[in-house]
Formats: C-alpha cells, sequence, structure tokens
C-alpha cells in the first residue's frame, strides 16, 4: 500500500451570542460528521492563509486570525475504489474572530455549517483530537477577552 503525506490548516471561529462564545463546526458524511473546518494548504500558501481560506470555504464566514491553536496529526486509509492509500496527515489549526459572513454560504462539500456554544460544540465534535483543539480555543478566547 501506498503512503501519502497531507498537510492541511483549519480553525476554531468564534463570536460572542448573549455573551457566551459560540462557535461554528461543520457537517460532513450526509450530516453525521461534525468536525472543524479544515483543507489541503496549496503550494505555495502558507498555513494561516489556507486556513483563512478553507474557514471561508466551508463555513460560509470571514474572521480576523488571532493566533495559532496547535497542529494535529493522525493516519487514515483512503480507498478510491481502485487502490488503498495510507495516508499520514497533519493539521495546522488557528483561531479567528467572526468579522462577516453567513454561514448558509458554505461549499457544497459541507452538509451544513452551524454555530454551537462551547460545550455543545465539544460534545458534538467527531472527533478527539479536534475536542483538544477546541479546548485550546477556549482558554485562548478567555485571554483575548480578557
Amino acid at each position: 500500500m501506498k503512503t501519502r503525506m497531507e498537510i492541511s490548516a483549519g480553525g476554531v471561529i468564534y463570536h460572542r451570542r448573549r455573551g457566551q462564545p459560540v462557535v461554528c463546526l461543520i457537517a460532513t458524511q450526509g450530516g453525521q460528521v461534525w468536525q472543524l473546518p479544515k483543507g489541503l494548504i496549496e503550494r505555495g500558501e502558507k498555513p494561516e492563509e489556507a486556513a483563512t481560506r478553507e474557514v471561508a470555504e466551508e463555513t460560509g464566514l470571514r474572521g480576523e486570525l488571532l493566533r495559532r491553536l496547535d497542529k494535529i496529526e493522525y493516519w487514515y486509509v483512503w480507498d478510491d475504489g481502485s487502490e488503498r492509500t495510507r495516508i499520514h496527515k497533519l493539521v495546522y489549526f488557528f483561531l479567528f474572530r467572526y468579522t462577516g459572513g453567513s454561514t448558509e454560504d458554505h461549499d457544497e462539500e459541507v452538509d451544513d455549517a452551524c454555530w454551537f456554544l462551547l460545550a455543545e460544540a465539544l460534545e458534538r465534535l467527531s472527533f478527539e483530537n479536534e475536542r483538544r483543539v477546541l479546548n485550546l480555543a477556549a482558554q485562548a478566547i478567555a485571554e483575548e477577552e480578557a
């Protein structure tokens, strides 16, 4: 089986609703998987640029980049029907403060994009490593607004 390295970037975008921080998650795989927006870094792009682009594409939202949060790493197997490939994935996550846009403008590869209170988002996320990123985001949001 072939192995391929992929490097992606994404983000946690937040704003306050009635004094409480809310974050935007995306749903994929028929609405069964809830995750943070992320995607491949394109040739010539910096991780921060890719994260900004991917958050905008997948959520329909724009934000001010505040800081880097974390890097996660995982492996998975991709089967395209003709061959299986082992993927080694690195994802750089950044924190964004919402400045505009609408979740109704997410792209077609995403089933839904929704705002959630932090506690609900932590429960809804499908992947443990993204829960760790969201916990770091919660700490960073508290620091940004202290």
